[in-house]
């Protein structure tokens, strides 16, 4: 009996830990697409979209066919309006590119993961068969990003500022798991899931085939 594959998607805000869970789930054996790589490869390879990306926030968006990645994050993630003018262009693509990989890494594999900061702001949680939230105290993430260099605190406030709040996205994910601790704790919850992922495309493989039966 053939076990339902799954299409998983990770997600949590800025800091959450949500790569380090992904890693251990790579770890495991398993493929996970990385939305935000998907995003930058589009940006950056794409003719169409580059042409959107310059004629809404000009020319200094690339430099010698480079994303100007600082310029961009200035001028396009530190403004609601302008968040959503990006990735009403980048999106459609990014999902696309997702629902092609997916169908490939499901040739050889059971379960698929995507990580992706913007799940919900984007609107595609409908894509995945469960939805796991990594979610951390506010200053412990803030902390993290700091220190891993990935942004000024300023920088930190305004892209977290632009996303959904924690509580909102706790009602709407199917799993959701804490990283306050320690880096071997988030190990543990990541064997943990996928141990219970197993079990459900096991139920819901004889779900399915009972089901036919009858």
């Amino acid at each position: 009996m053939n076990k339902k594959k799954l299409k998983v998607a990770v997600t949590g805000s800025i800091g959450s830990g949500k790569s380090s869970f992904c890693n251990f789930i790579s770890e495991n054996g398993y493929p996970v697409i990385n939305a935000d790589d998907l995003s930058k490869a589009i940006l950056k390879e794409d003719q169409e979209v580059k042409g959107k990306v310059i004629k809404e926030f000009g020319k200094e968006s690339f430099i010698k066919n480079e994303i100007n990645k600082q310029f961009l994050a200035e001028k396009a993630f530190s403004n609601p309006a302008n968040v959503i003018k990006i990735n009403s262009i980048l999106h459609p693509r990014v999902k696309k590119k997702i629902e092609e990989l997916t169908k490939e890494y499901f040739k050889e594999n059971e379960m698929v993961f995507i990580e992706a900061a913007l799940i919900y702001e984007a609107e595609m949680e409908s894509m995945f068969d469960y939805v796991v939230l990594i979610t951390a105290d506010y200053k412990l993430r803030k902390m993290r990003a700091i220190k891993e260099g990935k942004l000024s605190e300023e920088d930190f406030r305004k892209r977290n500022e632009n996303q959904i709040k924690d509580e909102e996205k706790r009602k709407r994910a199917d799993f959701v798991f804490e990283n306050n601790g320690s880096i071997s704790e988030l190990k543990e919850k990541t064997g943990l899931f996928i141990s219970i992922l197993k079990g459900l495309g096991s139920s819901l493989s004889s779900r399915s085939s009972s089901s036919l039966l009858q």
